[in-house]
């Protein structure tokens, strides 16, 4: 009997880039943000509270999308293929 598992090589790239789906400071910063401003900007739909509370809400998505922005070029985000990392940055 024949074993199967090692009649075919494998073929695999010799390294694979990192993939942490979003799990950085940077992508939780700015969807935080993002959640707090929606949150404001719904209550500013409600009757009787401000509607200038909507606007609020939006500039703080606008804002926070911007931070986590800067924060993923600061290298606090998921880091891209054949970039250096910030401590590889630093030892330089």
């Amino acid at each position: 009997m024949t074993d199967h598992r090692t009649a075919e090589p494998t073929y695999l790239p010799e390294a694979v880039p990192p993939t942490n789906h979003g799990h950085t400071l940077a992508a939780w910063t700015a969807m935080t943000g993002v959640i707090l401003g929606a949150l404001l900007a719904s209550l500013g739909c409600l009757p009787g509270v401000p509607f200038a509370l909507f606007w609020v809400g939006m500039g703080v998505v606008v804002v926070s999308c911007l931070v986590g922005l800067v924060m993923r070029n600061m290298g606090y985000g998921q880091p891209r293929q054949g970039a250096r990392t910030r401590e590889e940055a630093a030892s330089s």
